[in-house]
């Protein structure tokens, strides 16, 4: 699940430099330098590929701008598996991956013991929408049922 980026890796005239061109967006119109994975101390999209990048240990340095990334390489090293790492960058769960279930992504239901007062709505089906609705939107909607019910006559 999630979504794999187009990746067109592109030679730089400069040896040591390789340049990626992807299909989105990471930093909008600014430039992000990071000559370390300290500089990548944020949670956007760049600094998490700036960690990714530099844990290969390939990496001296990343710059981002917008769709391009610019990569300086370790002395000695090649952009061998970078463009994977930048490919699946927003791909979330892989094979042998087990996805949580639907029951662990449900919020924990409130005690049954903190009953919410009616507030006045009258009809107890709605006590159990009542725990979880906001109190002055349930008195607004009585509000206006009452006043439509008026008018109707």
């Amino acid at each position: 699940m999630g979504q794999l980026v187009a990746v067109t890796e592109k030679p730089s005239s400069t040896p040591g430099v390789v340049r990626f061109e992807i299909n989105r967006t990471l930093s909008g119109q600014g430039h992000e330098r990071f000559r370390s994975v300290l500089d990548a101390h944020g949670n956007t999209p760049s600094d998490e590929l700036a960690r990714r990048l530099f844990g290969t240990g390939q990496v001296a340095g990343v710059h981002v701008y917008s769709n391009i990334i610019t990569v300086d390489l370790e002395k000695g090293f090649d952009s061998a598996g970078l463009s994977d790492l930048v490919r699946d960058m927003y791909t979330y769960w892989k094979p042998g991956v087990e996805p949580p279930s639907l029951a662990d992504l449900q919020p924990a239901e409130p005690a049954a013991a903190e009953a919410a007062p009616s507030g006045g709505v009258g009809d107890d089906a709605l006590s159990a929408v009542a725990q979880l609705v906001p109190m002055h939107l349930l008195q607004r909607g009585k509000a206006a049922r009452e006043k439509w019910n008026a008018k109707s006559g």
